[in-house]
């Protein structure tokens, strides 16, 4: 009778049980318009290239491989992974029963009343082997393995979040780097254009068609320039040593092309929003965040719940030895834990716990618009570099047509010697402003990429 009862409660409890833990449902985010003025009905996404096709420079290839292989940061990632799946190893074996062995001896002493000053010494031989297991009536152990098991992949999604980001941080080094080259050659082609200006001055000088302020003045206006030189080349070797921080070694040369042998891809495709969810690791990640702390919800209102622990022993008692003859010990027992006292522990982790989840909900939404505008500025500044290239090269042939002119009738007195100089100084900004032009192009490409999730397959 006494067996039937207890089988009625346990059948009972576990019907109950269903009503504890609660299923976890995926994020319904509303993405329609996440991409500003981008057309979202392609599908198509630059995001599931490899990364060697968007980044076609040899020597590019050559570094992110080494990235990949050597980045601490990224290394230190897997290790992230590994803990976790050790982690969620540790929440599996929480299934099974618990076993353990205490072999133990036991000393007596006692005094012989026959004997007078003789004592008698009793010793007990025992092994014992015991076991306990609780049965997951609630679903407490079963949310806890969920939550170890979203917290496992969440560590490979943040892993291919520092790869996405590695990869990106040096193809925008290794732009940064040719942008810094081409600058560095600009500006010592117009110390030597300013040295000609100079002669040309000290000729006009010399023929009483300037005064000597044109030639301290050209003189000047060519260390302005020359100045620079030094900041760029501190400027080189910065982003060299950033570079080799990103590859894991230590600083030095770069070996790299130049920004003009770049061909990036021109037909960028965003694909639709609701890609990012599958794409874009952040996004995965801040997903699996809130999975974990919706599970561990669930562990937490399973503490409102008794538990039952089934426990069992077995051993046995020798007075020789342990392999001495002797008898054998068992014992068997269940328990049927209800929290009592409890109570307000219970609901203050209860409420820690539904605040977490709301935090983690909090911040997937975030991700997500974040996700979005990265997509979004990254587009629209590859297309504003685009429209500024036929401006630039127009700029740039008339400042050109400037400067040959003004030398021209400066020589014959039809023009003033600071004419000259302002031509010269605005064409060497409109030429350091087309490498900032192609930087920003190129950049933006990786921007792009970056925003959509690429560079982790």
């Amino acid at each position: 009778m006494k067996r039937h009862i207890i089988i009625t409660v346990i059948v009972a409890l576990v019907i109950t049980s269903c009503s504890v833990s609660r299923k976890y449902e995926p994020q319904n985010t509303a993405v329609k318009g996440l991409y500003r003025d981008i057309d979202e009905t392609d599908t198509s996404n630059i995001a599931s290239l490899h990364w060697k096709e968007i980044f076609t420079d040899t020597l590019l290839q050559e570094l992110i491989t080494t990235g990949i292989q050597q980045n601490l940061d990224l290394q230190a990632a897997y290790s992230r992974i590994r803990q976790a799946s050790a982690t969620y190893e540790q929440s599996r074996m929480q299934f099974f029963p618990s076993v353990g062995a205490n072999p133990n001896v036991a000393y007596a002493g006692s005094s012989d009343p026959q004997a007078i000053g003789k004592n008698i010494t009793n010793s007990l031989y025992q092994t014992t082997l015991t076991t306990s297991w609780e049965a997951d009536i609630w679903g407490k152990l079963k949310s806890a393995k969920k939550a170890s098991l979203a917290n496992m992949l969440q560590a490979g999604a943040n892993a291919r979040a520092v790869q996405t980001s590695l990869v990106a941080g040096i193809a925008a080094s290794y732009y940064t780097l040719l942008a810094l080259d081409q600058q560095l050659v600009i500006t010592r082609e117009s110390v030597k254009n300013w040295q000609t200006t100079v002669d040309i001055m000290k000729e006009l000088k010399t023929a009483n068609t300037v005064t000597g302020a044109a030639v301290v003045q050209s003189e000047a206006s060519k260390y302005a320039v020359s100045v620079t030189i030094p900041d760029l080349q501190r400027s080189i070797r910065e982003t060299e040593n950033q570079l080799n921080l990103l590859l894991g070694n230590v600083p030095g040369p770069i070996k790299r092309a130049t920004l003009d042998s770049q061909l990036p891809i021109t037909l960028l495709q965003t694909g639709v929003p609701a890609q990012l969810l599958s794409n874009r690791p952040d996004v995965q990640a801040a997903e699996y965040n809130l999975r974990y702390y919706f599970e561990l919800t669930n562990v937490a209102r399973s503490y409102f719940y008794p538990s039952l622990t089934l426990s069992a022993s077995a051993g046995y008692a020798s007075l020789s030895s342990f392999w001495g003859t002797g008898s054998w010990l068992s014992n068997l027992t269940a328990g049927l834990t209800q929290p009592i006292f409890n109570q307000g522990i219970n609901k203050a982790r209860l409420h820690a716990a539904r605040e977490q989840q709301q935090q983690a909900a909090l911040n997937f939404k975030n991700t997500v618009l974040t996700a979005g505008e990265d997509v979004s500025n990254a587009m629209y500044s590859y297309q504003m570099a685009g429209q500024k290239a036929t401006d630039r090269n127009l700029q740039l042939e008339n400042l050109r047509k400037s400067v040959e002119y003004t030398q021209e009738l400066v020589r014959y007195g039809f023009a003033n010697y600071t004419e000259v100089l302002t031509a010269q100084q605005n064409l060497l900004i409109a030429r350091l402003n087309k490498v900032s032009d192609r930087e920003q192009q190129l950049l933006a490409i990786v921007s792009l990429y970056r925003a959509l999730g690429g560079g982790w397959r």
